[in-house]
């Protein structure tokens, strides 16, 4: 009997180790972002440059521009694994054909596609899936964790 109880004593230190180190690795991430992307122009497409705060919390990743449901509306949301890397999916409304690729974008109309990133503690990179190249462009994103604001006066 006294050997059977070291063993789960044992067994569940081991598993409250492993539980804290992914909530360690989980939380390397974590903290306001700034996101940036940059997609040039293409053909009679224009280019530009968007920059909008992005959360990552509990290593979820969570991007949004814009108000929900109205044209110029951009939602980007996914998981980073532990070494960095995210498969991000964005979301939007097509504000102007003059920035939309595509026969059938107009405004008001819905597009999304892929972001393949990788992140570090303070810094990310990512590039858009241009699909079949003919519709998508080679879209850029930067990342960059926001610094921790002390309150006046606080600790």
């Amino acid at each position: 009997m006294h050997k059977l109880g070291f063993v789960l004593a044992v067994l569940i230190l081991l598993g409250t180790s492993d539980a804290m180190a992914q909530s360690v690795a989980g939380e390397r991430f974590d903290g306001k972002w700034l996101t940036k992307l940059t997609c040039p122009a293409k053909g009679n497409t224009e280019g530009y440059t968007l920059q909008f705060p992005s959360v990552i919390q509990n290593s979820d990743f969570r991007g949004e521009r814009g108000t929900a449901g109205e044209p110029g509306y951009l939602l980007i949301e996914g998981k980073i694994k532990e070494n960095g890397s995210a498969k991000l999916s964005a979301t939007g409304i097509v504000a102007s054909r003059k920035y939309a690729r595509g026969v059938l974008a107009r405004k008001g109309e819905d597009y999304s596609y892929n972001i393949k990133a990788q992140f570090k503690e303070t810094e990310g990179t990512g590039t858009r899936d241009e699909g079949l190249g003919i519709v998508g462009r080679p879209c850029t994103f930067e990342f960059a964790k926001q610094q921790a604001t002390i309150p006046e006066g606080g600790r």
